[in-house]
């Protein structure tokens, strides 16, 4: 198990990436990780993620509890509460809202189409949630279900959440989901979009299953 303080840079580390991506603007999105079973360093409400500091960020536990801080935790507290209670693997969340990917539930286009064989294999199926009003236990509900299966889920008009056993692995699932985003905009300005057939989709479900067990 890392240090807290292992774990406070970490944060800082992958929230000045996520900002110089370009994943987040101003004070929107927020980070957080486990430490032990039933504790979490969380970003600051109303904070930068590209300008975090490693004395501000809020450890609490799973009941809400700010055990030590000098802030507030970020308002999106509840959804990460309700990740970490349903996946006990998970040491690692980072919600977002990349432009590309939000833009195709702000246009009412579906993502989720099976076009990109690095999508199937490194992150499989892609749910979209439904809308829920940002910085309320709204958004913990219409994740509840989907987390239990799902590493990455699109929030209706309103960003992506992604998950993993570290913040690397968490970051790396965000930047493929953006990229791929960007890869089919181009697709869609280009022309059709047209979706691997059946027959290739189940080899890639094949080989995406054979490395997960």
């Amino acid at each position: 198990m890392k240090t807290d303080w292992e774990i406070r840079r970490e944060i800082c580390h992958y929230g000045k990436m996520v900002y110089d991506k370009g994943f987040v603007a101003a004070t929107d999105g927020n980070i957080s990780m486990r430490m032990m079973n039933d504790r979490m360093f969380i970003t600051p409400s109303a904070s930068c993620l590209g300008d975090l500091n490693v004395n501000n960020l809020a450890y609490v536990d799973f009941n809400g509890q700010i055990l030590q801080s000098n802030c507030n935790p970020s308002s999106e507290l509840p959804m990460h509460l309700e990740i970490y209670k349903k996946r006990p693997e998970v040491n690692a969340i980072i919600h977002t809202h990349p432009a590309n990917s939000t833009a195709f539930t702000v246009a009412g286009e579906n993502f989720s189409q099976p076009v990109l064989p690095e999508l199937i294999l490194g992150i499989g199926d892609i749910p979209i949630a439904k809308y829920a009003t940002p910085s309320t236990h709204e958004s913990a509900v219409v994740i509840s279900e989907l987390i239990k299966k799902h590493d990455v889920i699109i929030l209706d008009h309103h960003g992506v959440v992604t998950v993993g056993k570290n913040l690397q692995e968490a970051f790396y699932k965000l930047e493929r989901l953006e990229h791929a985003a960007s890869t089919l905009l181009a697709a869609k300005q280009l022309g059709n979009i047209n979706p691997l057939n059946s027959s290739d989709i189940k080899k890639l479900h094949e080989i995406r299953n054979k490395y997960l067990t």
